[in-house]
């Protein structure tokens, strides 16, 4: 196991935050979202070194576990944070969710490894069971609500003393600017805790990132992250309607010879519409062949920058590069949006320290 470099936090300089722990913490989506809500985030745990080195960039005061979930041992992690059990005031955590999703299987292997991921769902009842957090978070795609884990993990909780609510929430009701449909469940041991409230005014592309610059010069690296396209298809995105035009509305000259003999994935090559919220954010968010992640009017798709905004990072949020341009995709579209979160702590953070 190799730990971060950073100090050991001590619990006791911050008095007045409320406490957390974050499991599979990723690039630090969910840590983020709990420090605007005003967490202090302890320790984190991250198996994928690209992700720990992210979320070490950005929260320098949080002890990082750089680790296989499944070997982070929950005693070691009280006595380094200096806990007893039932001290600690959230746990939250975000299970590898491939397992879960609705992408059809390809072969036995691949079956094997999902079963592994889904039953790293339980290694967060492992340290619930330990800390005894006086609150829990979790967030999963949709598809978890219908394993047989899911209904076990929640009845294990209830067992445990929690009072648990849990649904399918679409971050765009949350002020989130993209559509993304997860599982949410929220749990104490001291009260059922509702839902955020949804955002009685939602924020869409152009609020998130009409006025970046053009991209190239910016000095950003995620921004100007250069594209490339073969000469064919940046003359078939240049025909694509502004404002979320579709491939589908191109003369059937323009239609690349694949696109005519399917008619499934509509979105491909589609562009964003400015006064709309943006598709799932996913892995393959800077790819036009991959979804609607075309700018809405640039002749371009959006770039790793306006991706994470579009995922409600704060812009100075920073991504390591270590991978290229796809590893750093694959970090924020994995990502937890962190306003969705920061919105649904608050009613947990209002349970344990009522006014």
């Amino acid at each position: 196991m190799v730990n971060s470099p950073q100090m050991t936090p001590n619990p006791n300089r911050s008095r007045a935050k409320l406490t957390a722990v974050d499991v599979f913490a990723g690039c630090g989506g969910v840590s983020e979202g709990l420090r605007a809500a005003g967490f202090r985030v302890l320790a984190a745990v991250e198996v994928d070194p690209v992700a720990a080195e992210t979320y070490r960039r950005n929260h320098r005061a949080t002890y990082v576990y750089e680790a296989d979930v499944r070997t982070v041992r929950a005693a070691e992690m009280m006595r380094r944070l200096r806990l007893i059990p039932g001290k600690l005031d959230l746990l939250a955590g975000c299970p590898p969710c491939q397992g879960f999703s609705s992408v059809s299987r390809l072969n036995g292997a691949r079956r094997i490894v999902d079963r592994k991921q889904k039953d790293l769902l339980f290694e967060m009842l492992r340290f619930t069971r330990a800390l005894k957090p006086k609150a829990v978070m979790l967030e999963n795609v949709r598809g978890l609500g219908g394993d047989r884990r899911w209904s076990e993990f929640v009845a294990d909780l209830r067992t445990a003393g929690y009072k648990c609510s849990y649904g399918i929430l679409d971050a765009a009701d949350f002020g989130v600017p993209q559509r993304r449909k997860r599982l949410l469940l929220l749990a104490t041991r001291s009260a059922v805790v509702p839902f955020a409230r949804p955002a009685k005014i939602g924020r869409t592309v152009r609020d998130a990132i009409e006025k970046l610059p053009r991209p190239g010069k910016t000095g950003d690296p995620l921004h100007d992250f250069p594209e490339r396209h073969s000469a064919g298809i940046r003359r078939l995105i240049s025909k694509i309607p502004k404002d979320g035009g579709s491939r589908a509305e191109l003369e059937g000259r323009f239609q690349l010879p694949c696109h005519k003999s399917c008619d499934g994935f509509k979105d491909i090559y589609g562009r964003m519409a400015w006064d709309d919220v943006a598709p799932t954010i996913t892995t393959g968010c800077t790819n036009p062949s991959k979804g609607r992640f075309l700018h809405p009017e640039q002749h371009r798709a959006i770039t790793l920058r306006e991706a994470a905004l579009l995922q409600s990072f704060p812009r100075r949020y920073r991504f390591s590069l270590a991978r290229g341009k796809q590893g750093a995709a694959l970090l924020i579209g994995n990502a937890f949006p962190p306003e969705f979160v920061r919105r649904n702590a608050l009613p947990i953070a209002k349970v344990l320290r009522p006014r």
